[in-house]
């Protein structure tokens, strides 16, 4: 009987994770009040304070439960130390947009984080999570990039710094973009094809020289610079 009790208490948590997750994801998360999630899960106000204490601590709970792209293990990889550093920046980044594009429950919650939430107060320990995950992301592509120039991967003159911004934001983007339709999911075809665009662009020399300008024609005293007249057509 205790048994049953506890998987009750366990089933009915996640049903109020899951209202709060729809309900967050249509209202917005200031907008949305306990008492609409409470109807949403079909359980009482009372249910919800049972196992949560607050909005903020429900809205936390919800996003923890789900492992953000960027947490996952592809993103784990630490490509300054592969043999193939490259290589491994690519199994990086291909790794987190596939992981993006394969699960539907965490592309919502990354809408509702991204688009439908303000940081402030009790919010904020939900947004530290998030910058240090981009923090940590960004670091390992950085040291990857210059393992790769060192190695002779990818031309001596490029910024490993610069780069690795650049590919961050670009990943950030790919991911704002499939969150903004949850239900969208690329293939994991256009997440290779994407990174590797990208990685082709890289090996590129960069620093090309740049057009000279043309120079304006010189006023000199008594010449004439004849101005170009449109000719006019014929009736």
């Amino acid at each position: 009987m205790a048994r049953r009790t506890k998987d009750e208490a366990v089933e009915t948590r996640n049903q109020i994770l899951d209202a709060a997750e729809k309900v967050f994801s249509a209202r917005g998360v200031s907008r949305t009040s306990l008492a609409d999630i409470a109807e949403a899960a079909s359980v009482t106000r009372g249910a919800i304070y049972w196992h949560f204490k607050d909005k903020a601590d429900l809205f936390c709970e919800m996003v923890a439960r789900v492992t953000m792209p960027m947490e996952d293990a592809p993103c784990q990889i630490d490509p300054g130390r592969d043999a193939d550093p490259l290589g491994s920046i690519r199994t990086m980044l291909t790794g987190i947009l596939q992981r993006t594009s394969g699960d539907a429950q965490a592309r919502r919650v990354f809408h509702i984080v991204f688009n439908k939430c303000e940081y402030v107060d009790e919010m904020e320990q939900v947004w530290q999570r998030f910058r240090e995950m981009q923090a940590g992301c960004l670091r390992r592509l950085e040291q990857g990039l210059a393992a790769a120039i060192a190695r002779g991967q990818l031309p001596a003159k490029l910024d490993a710094h610069q780069t690795a911004v650049g590919l961050h934001a670009m990943l950030n983007g790919l991911i704002s973009k499939w969150v903004m339709d949850p239900d969208h999911a690329p293939s994991r075809i256009d997440a290779d094809a994407i990174i590797d665009v990208f990685l082709e662009g890289l090996r590129a020399t960069p620093g090309l020289p740049a057009r000279k300008a043309k120079r304006a024609p010189v006023r000199r005293p008594g010449v004439r610079v004849a101005a170009i007249v449109p000719r006019r057509r014929r009736a």
